[in-house]
């Protein structure tokens, strides 16, 4: 399993275990981020569950707009991240818009950790941030095959400053790359 479809799931999975836990015990989760223990409001309730499905929804769009579950009944083309790949057309835009979701929520976590220093709060810092900087390294290195060179077999976007490929010269020709 590549790190792309890690992190489909990982985002998947998270959101779920958010949104299963807001669907069947919205009155725990609101008891345990007040002050105060009151009942929860209905209004409460009623938010937290529709932020419940909504987290739902959005994890099981992450995983199918990313080509992690096929959509077609031949089982056995590969999915892949190709920006040009018909199987997952919607797969890069996806992933960028997870990724800024997941930064998103780390900074506001983290706003709330920082003013009421409540545990539950780092535990989504934690979480979000991690699923963040994996969603980010994965738009970076993860969605483009690279410019490999056809006569070297080099990364073309690579450079000697400020050190040389000294092995790759002794291969080719004494040249440096």
């Amino acid at each position: 399993m590549d790190v792309f479809h890690a992190y489909t799931y990982s985002t998947a999975g998270w959101l779920l275990m958010q949104s299963l836990t807001l669907i069947a015990g919205p009155s725990m989760i609101v008891t345990m981020l007040l002050d105060e223990t009151r009942p929860a409001s209905p209004m409460e309730l009623y938010f937290a569950r529709c932020l419940g499905f909504s987290l739902l929804t959005i994890a099981v769009l992450t995983v199918m707009l990313t080509g992690s579950i096929p959509l077609t009944a031949d089982i056995k083309e590969s999915v892949s991240t190709d920006e040009n790949d018909p199987k997952a057309p919607y797969a890069v835009p996806t992933l960028m818009v997870t990724s800024i979701f997941h930064s998103a929520c780390a900074f506001y976590a983290y706003t709330w950790y920082v003013t009421g220093g409540q545990g539950l709060f780092a535990i989504g810092v934690a979480g979000y941030s991690g699923l963040a900087a994996i969603g980010l390294w994965c738009m970076l290195f993860a969605s483009s095959n690279g410019r490999i060179s056809r006569r070297t077999g080099a990364d073309k976007r690579t450079t000697g400053y400020p050190f040389k490929n000294s092995e790759a010269a002794k291969k080719h020709g004494g040249k440096s790359l």
